[in-house]
This record gives C-alpha cells, sequence and structure tokens, in this order.
C-alpha cells in the first residue's frame, strides 16, 4: 500500500522516493555501468548490504529499475534503469555539478560524468511531452 504524501510539493515527493543518500548513490552506481549487488557493494561510501538490498528493492518498486535473473546463476541478479530510472539523469548530473562547484576536494568520476552527460543529451533531444491545457472557467 502506499503511503500518504506529506505534501503535494513535487520536490517533497520527490524526496520523499529518492532523497537519501544511498538512494543517489546506487542511482549513481547504474548510470557508471554497474549491474550486480557485489559491484555496488564494492562502492567506496561502504553501504551496509541490508541498506543496499532495501534501496534496490525500493528502486524497483518505483519503477527506477528493472531486475532480471541470470541464465548462468539463478540466485544473481541484474539490475538495470527503466526509462523512469534513466530520466533522473540530470538531476543526477546537476547535484554532481554543484558538489564539484562548491565542495574543494571533489572530483568528477569519469564514467558517471560521461554516462549522465550521455543521457541528458539524449533526454533533451526527445520531443517534448505536452500535457492538454484545460481552459480556465470564466466567471
Amino acid at each position: 500500500m502506499a503511503s500518504a504524501r506529506r505534501s503535494t510539493c513535487p520536490m517533497a515527493c520527490a524526496l520523499d522516493l529518492v532523497g537519501d543518500r544511498w538512494t543517489l548513490l546506487v542511482l549513481r552506481d547504474l548510470f557508471a555501468g554497474k549491474h550486480h549487488y557485489e559491484e555496488f557493494a564494492e562502492s567506496d561510501e561502504g553501504i551496509a548490504s541490508n541498506v543496499l538490498s532495501e534501496r534496490l528493492q525500493r528502486l524497483q518498486r518505483l519503477g527506477l529499475v528493472s531486475v532480471e535473473t541470470c541464465a548462468d546463476n539463478r540466485r544473481r541478479k541484474r539490475y538495470e534503469l527503466s526509462e523512469r530510472g534513466r530520466s533522473f539523469a540530470p538531476v543526477l548530473a546537476a547535484l554532481g555539478r554543484w558538489g564539484l562547484e562548491h565542495i574543494p576536494g571533489t572530483t568528477p568520476s569519469g564514467p558517471v560524468h560521461a554516462a549522465l552527460s550521455a543521457e541528458t543529451a539524449r533526454l533533451r533531444a526527445r520531443p517534448a511531452a505536452t500535457k492538454p491545457v484545460k481552459p480556465r472557467p470564466r466567471h
């Protein structure tokens, strides 16, 4: 069952879904080309195994990640960004740019930067989805 929203603010709702550091770092690693549990676990930040499992399950429930069982080992899973997950690229790219500009001693990660830049460019090249505009009632 979906939990109640604390507000209708789009930023608050987005933060409720992906607003903790571990979720953002798992998304970062997916953009960097990681696909298997052990690859995420090897990240420098040292995510605990129970937290990693929960975040991967959450991302799957949210439709940001798809999961397949590997043919050669049925206990091993392959995680892949969905279209919805890939649409998060501009957000991660902006967060990374901000960190580079405002936090001394940070350095860009080549694979992450390249993947986010490519995905952001792909999203910008798509035709914009248009919402029908409802006429305003006249009083």
